[in-house]
């Protein structure tokens, strides 16, 4: 390989494994140090291209090429962690979290109306960026809740609208996410949006001017509002959104989870995808009509040929599209991904697919370091590498003399680029989600088109004729009849515990090999390696043995408890909306990559929204072959328990030598609270938690308590005495004043005392009098408000597990007073896949 392309090579990979490198550091430098080591980088990368022209002898050049590298390395550290320095000095100091602030600013984002209320960005006017001295973030990430009992239907019109200028009081908090193992990390995409708070809005908003600005973002809320006002189901409004706008928070869960199991979540969600395939297919209509318009006397390609005109035909549809979408950082990393490649085409770099692709890679490594950390980034830069490859490969350009056999090589080409894209993209599905359909190659054949050339064009054209969305609204039905049948084929999805390291090597490299062109053998090897992905062996306790997994699902408990061979969950966690929903956040995806097809046992404490919140959910998409709880049959989840039973004190089983057994509630608790049922002496649903005790054959014990309160400790003291010592404890109703009893505490004696809560909890979970009582007892409190998830015995915090410079850095803090009003829910970031 001559010299200079292997020059090009090393600048392309040491530019991303610098940034690489750098993300995973736990702290960032600081501008001095990042500063010096950039100019001294730079001044490096210039002598060393000036050297390496000079240099006579190979071994002198190739030393040059090496230093080059080096230089190119110790720049890309160096900018990119000055970048993140100077991001985390926007964010919110912690002094003024939980106080009432009054900030000025606009909204620069289309909001997102859900049935709790609306969320919208909010960028501060300059003189509004400050309070009591201390600096406030430019943008904030803010939440308006609607009033108590009133709840917006799907497609409500939103409190406030894009480019409105308002004056709010708010109360903000730093950025602050779930942390679970495999779980999303919202603190990372809220750094990398730049949002440097998130709050809720207080009483005494005054909207001061109607139209600010952001020409483009008014324009999607009013055509977002049209497509609502016209099509009149609100799932099918909210999918013409996404293929119109790019709103894809429109879209309902439902019918995200039909996407994904057939398949075609990508024509949806995947911004970055979506752009690539239509900057594609805009290339090649671009270029067959310039094509025709040479052959129609016109001189068009004399200054331009039709495949540079399509490419830069593509290039423009793909930037147009992508500002009606959003203009949203997946979107914007393909865009300049693509313009990378279009431009080293124009000036006729002749560089192999895979250089172009890597340098595409790095210069939106260097605008947007973050996005190495994302799956939507790679599976974009993938799928660019895909389309590249198949359209070299494209026949319809070789038959030049019949208009049928043109048609059937496009229709066959664009069936081999959809069948390359979705076995190519497969393995990164495992490594991402640990799920790939099965039924996606046949779903997509019929999917793609009908999206790309029916629905799409029909979506769009309704901008200009609304009526056409009501034909879209058609189509759309259309599409979900098809997309269920396919759901319904057994096995249409396929799921696997997440790979350990040397499968992911192993998978992917096979992927490429399979995917790239060569020898038949070869590619067939290729494609043996992918199997690592897919049947990888998940750690499982020995047999007397459990491991409990304390889930960080915010204000709200759900605990996975594994054996040998069984698993059991002990509640669910909240779900107060679709969007807000731990068993879709949390539960599934940690199962998932657990390698955990069932649940042997689920078992619902309590009654309470936030301990059974996200039962419906995970009983939809997950096989539960029995229960156990201490609901009523009034309640709406009563019937759809399988093989469902009370957990009365005594009852007890064993598991691969490990024993459980219920130590509350009573018979007789039970038979009271049925007898007052609906008057004003039945007890609360705090009293009837169900009390889980697990021991294995070391004598290990761990207790879950739900949210008993004194008098339930009071019984279960007297009742049990000494049995209630215990290794670990899930602390009583989240740590609150009205559980953890000194008695209670002395009779546990636990070692570990787990308090699962939100952050900064509305209630002010945990109390510090609770705290104390459990640490005057030598226990370890551990809130996985701070820790996120907990696993024991082995694992420990999951956030001290992979720390990063992005991360909540103040958890350690906590506030002097308990915060008062709603806390502000986690931002619901689009999928970037």
């Amino acid at each position: 390989m001559p010299i200079p392309l292997i020059s090009l090579w090393c600048v392309a990979l040491s530019w991303a494994v610098g940034t690489a490198l750098q993300l995973q550091r736990m702290h960032t430098g600081g501008w001095p140090q990042d500063l010096a080591w950039g100019v001294l980088a730079l001044a490096s990368v210039m002598g060393l291209i000036l050297r390496v022209q000079r240099a006579s002898y190979l071994w002198q050049r190739i030393a040059v090429v090496l230093a080059l590298g080096a230089s190119v390395f110790a720049l890309a550290f160096a900018l990119t962690d000055w970048r993140a320095h100077e991001r985390l000095l926007q964010r919110l100091d912690p002094a003024l979290e939980g106080q009432d602030l009054v900030v000025q600013g606009v909204v620069t984002r289309m909001p997102h109306a859900a049935s709790w209320g609306t969320r919208f960005e909010f960028t501060l006017d300059p003189d509004s960026r400050s309070a009591g001295g201390q600096p406030l973030p430019p943008t904030l990430s803010l939440a308006w809740f609607e009033p108590h009992g009133q709840r917006a239907q799907p497609g409500a019109v939103a409190r406030v609208r894009a480019g409105e200028r308002w004056r709010l009081s708010v109360r903000l908090r730093q950025p602050h996410g779930l942390r679970n193992p495999h779980g999303f990390d919202t603190e990372l995409w809220l750094f990398e949006q730049g949002l440097g708070a998130s709050g809720t809005v207080r009483s005494g908003a005054v909207r001061l001017q109607t139209h600010s600005g952001v020409p483009i973002e008014r324009w999607r809320q009013a055509l977002r509002d049209a497509i609502y006002s016209q099509v009149s189901d609100p799932q099918r409004a909210g999918v013409i959104a996404a293929l119109a706008i790019g709103d894809q928070a429109a879209i309902d869960r439902s019918q995200w989870d039909l996407f994904q199991v057939t398949g075609v979540a990508h024509l949806m969600s995947i911004s970055g995808l979506h752009v690539t395939l239509f900057a594609w297919l805009a290339m090649l209509i671009v270029r067959a009509v310039w094509a025709g318009l040479a052959r129609w006397g016109w001189a068009v390609s004399l200054w331009l040929p039709a495949p540079a005109a399509g490419r830069w035909g593509g290039l423009i549809c793909a930037w147009g599209y992508a500002l009606l979408a959003g203009w949203g950082l997946p979107a914007q990393r393909t865009v300049f991904m693509l313009a990378v490649i279009v431009l080293l085409r124009s000036l006729c770099c002749r560089w192999p697919p895979l250089l172009m692709l890597s340098w595409a890679g790095a210069v939106v490594a260097a605008i947007d370091p973050w996005a190495l950390l994302q799956p939507g980034f790679w599976l974009s830069f993938v799928a660019v590498g895909l389309l590249m490859l198949s359209d070299d490969a494209s026949a319809a350009a070789r038959c030049p003399h019949s208009t049928c056999l043109r048609i059937g090589s496009a229709v066959w080409a664009a069936a081999r680029v959809q069948a390359v894209a979705s076995i190519g993209l497969a393995p990164l599905s495992m490594v991402f989600f640990q799920q790939v359909s099965v039924v996606g190659i046949l779903a997509n054949l019929l999917a793609v088109p009908w999206v790309t050339w029916v629905l799409t064009p029909l979506c769009l054209a309704g901008a200009v004729w609304p009526g056409l969305w009501s034909a879209a609204e058609l189509g759309v039905q259309g599409l979900q009849a098809l997309l269920l049948m396919f759901h319904g084929w057994p096995g249409a999805q396929w799921t696997a515990a997440a790979a350990p390291t040397w499968a992911v090597w192993v998978g992917l490299a096979g992927a490429a090999i399979a995917v790239w062109p060569g020898p038949a053998s070869l590619r067939v090897a290729g494609a043996l390696m992918t199997l690592a992905l897919l049947w990888p062996q998940p750690w499982r306790p020995s047999w007397g043995h459990f491991e409990i997994v304390a889930a960080d699902v915010g204000q709200g408990t759900a605990v996975v408890v594994r054996t040998q061979h069984h698993v059991a969950l002990y509640d669910t966690g909240p779900g107060l909306a679709a969007d807000r929903n731990a068993a879709h956040r949390v539960l599934l995806p940690l199962l998932r990559a657990r390698g955990e097809p069932v649940i042997h046992r689920l078992i619902l404490s309590h009654r309470d929204a936030d301990h059974v919140g996200g039962a419906d959910t995970l009983l939809q998409r997950m096989r539960v072959l029995s229960s156990s709880s201490s609901l009523t049959p009034d309640h709406p989840l009563w019937h759809r328990l399988p093989s469902h039973s009370r957990c009365d004190a005594g009852q007890s089983w064993q598991w691969d030598g490990v024993r459980f057994d219920f130590l509350h509630p009573t018979v007789q608790d039970h038979h009271f609270a049925q007898s007052w049922s609906g008057t004003r002496l039945a007890p609360k649903p705090n009293a009837l938690s169900c009390v889980l005790r697990i021991t294995n054959q070391a004598g290990q014990v761990w207790l879950l308590t739900g949210d008993v309160e004194q008098a339930q400790e009071a019984a279960l003291v007297q009742r049990w005495g000494s049995g209630l010592r215990a290794t670990g404890v899930l602390v009583p109703h989240h740590g609150s004043r009205t559980s953890s009893t000194q008695a209670f505490v002395e009779a546990t004696s636990a070692e570990i005392a787990v308090v699962q809560a939100g952050y900064r909890s509305r209630f002010g979970h945990p109390v510090p009098e609770v705290v104390a009582r459990y640490e005057q007892r030598g226990a370890t409190v551990v809130r996985t408000d701070r820790c996120g998830a907990f696993t024991w015995p082995e694992g420990g915090c999951y956030r001290a597990a992979w720390p990063r410079y992005w991360q909540h850095r103040d958890s350690m803090r906590a506030p002097e007073e308990p915060p008062q009003g709603l806390a502000a829910p986690d931002p619901q970031p689009v999928p970037d896949r």
